[in-house]
C-alpha cells in the first residue's frame, strides 16, 4: 500500500462532496478553521449542488474527484459529508490517476465505497475520519478536529477500548492491514467488481440508525461471503442508535455476533470510538494495525510520509 505525503503548512486541500450535499455553513466554518491552521482551501464545484439526496450529477462528482487528484496543487482530498451516493461513482472513476496521484484521501460512512476501491484499486492508504461538515458544527469536541493532526505529522495512535470486551477473550495480538468502514455499504459492494477484499485484513465495521435486525441480516451476508473466513480478526467501532424500534422483541448486536462471528474463532475486540460517535477518531487504512487481547487495544502506524 502507498502512503500519501503529510501536509505542510501552505498546502492546498480540496473539499469535495461524492454523496449527499451538505451543510454549507458547518462547510465553511471548518474551512475557515482550516485556513486559520495554516492551509489553503479549494471548494469543489458539487460541494455545493444538490440533486435530491445527492450533492449535484454523478458527473460532477467524478469531475472534482479527478480535479482534485490530477491538481498537483492539491494535497489532500477532504469529504464533506456522507449519506448516499459516493458507490454511484465507482464505475466512472479514473483508479489509474489516483494509483499514479497519491494524495490523502479522508472521510467516512458512505465513504466507504470510496475507501474500498482506492486501497484495492489504487493500492492507496486512506483515512477514516471525521467529515469536514461535522468538524464545522458548534459543538464539535476537540478530540474530533484533533484527529486531523495525524495529517501533518505522521503519529502512531493507539486505542484503549472503552469497554470491557463482550466477546471470547485471547491473549495475543494479530498485525494486519485495516479493511472495513460502515456496514450497510460493505454489504452493498457484495458481488459488484469493488467487493470489499477481506483477506489475510482485520475487519472494521460501525454503522449508525440501523436495527439489530438489519445488522443481524448484513453480517449473515457477509458472513455467507466467507468474508469472516478470509480476514484475520474482527473490530467493532460504534453502532450510534442502533437499538430495535420497529421490532422491540430483538436480539441484541452481542447476541447477533455469537451467532455468526464467534464461532469462527477470530479475535474480536469491540469498544472503539470509530464511527458515527462523538468525539470521532480518525484512523488510517492499509497500515499496519495490531490488535492486541492482552490489554485490548488497536495501534496503528502512521498513515502519511514526511
Amino acid at each position: 500500500m502507498r502512503k500519501p505525503n503529510g501536509l505542510n503548512l501552505g498546502d492546498t486541500v480540496m473539499i469535495i462532496a461524492p454523496s449527499s450535499p451538505p451543510n454549507i455553513d458547518n462547510v465553511m466554518k471548518m474551512k475557515s478553521k482550516i485556513e486559520k491552521a495554516g492551509l489553503h482551501v479549494l471548494i469543489g464545484k458539487g460541494v455545493k449542488e444538490k440533486r435530491g439526496y445527492l450533492a449535484g450529477s454523478d458527473e460532477n462528482k467524478v469531475s472534482d474527484l479527478h480535479v482534485a487528484f490530477s491538481n498537483s496543487e492539491v494535497k489532500a482530498v477532504l469529504c464533506a459529508t456522507g449519506g448516499y451516493g459516493s458507490g454511484r461513482l465507482l464505475q466512472d472513476i479514473d483508479f489509474e490517476l489516483i494509483k499514479n496521484n497519491p494524495k490523502i484521501f479522508w472521510g467516512y460512512s458512505d465513504i466507504t465505497a470510496l475507501h474500498i476501491a482506492f486501497q484495492q484499486k489504487a493500492n492507496l492508504v486512506t483515512f477514516h475520519g471525521p467529515m469536514i461538515q461535522e468538524c464545522g458544527a458548534d459543538h464539535v469536541l476537540a478530540e474530533t478536529i484533533a484527529s486531523y493532526k495525524q495529517l501533518l505529522e505522521p503519529l502512531c495512535l493507539t486505542f484503549t477500548a472503552s469497554e470491557k470486551n463482550t466477546y471470547p477473550a485471547f491473549s495475543h495480538s494479530v498485525t494486519a492491514p485495516m479493511t472495513g468502514g460502515n456496514l450497510t455499504v460493505l454489504t452493498s459492494t457484495i458481488g459488484t467488481p469493488y467487493e470489499v477484499d477481506t483477506k489475510g485484513k482485520i475487519l472494521f465495521i460501525e454503522d449508525i440508525q440501523e436495527e439489530p435486525y438489519r445488522i443481524d441480516r448484513m453480517i449473515n451476508q457477509l458472513r455467507l461471503a466467507k468474508k469472516f473466513d478470509d480476514c484475520v480478526g474482527v473490530i467493532f467501532g460504534d453502532f450510534n442508535d442502533c437499538g430495535p424500534q420497529k421490532r422491540q422483541a430483538s436480539l441484541t448486536i452481542p447476541e447477533i455476533v455469537y451467532d455468526h462471528i464467534v464461532p469462527l474463532g477470530l479475535p474480536i475486540l469491540s469498544g472503539f470510538p470509530i464511527g458515527h460517535c462523538s468525539p470521532n477518531y480518525g484512523v488510517p487504512f492499509g497500515v499496519p494495525v495490531t490488535m492486541n487481547g492482552a490489554d485490548q487495544t488497536l495501534s496503528f502506524e502512521p498513515g502519511i510520509h514526511k
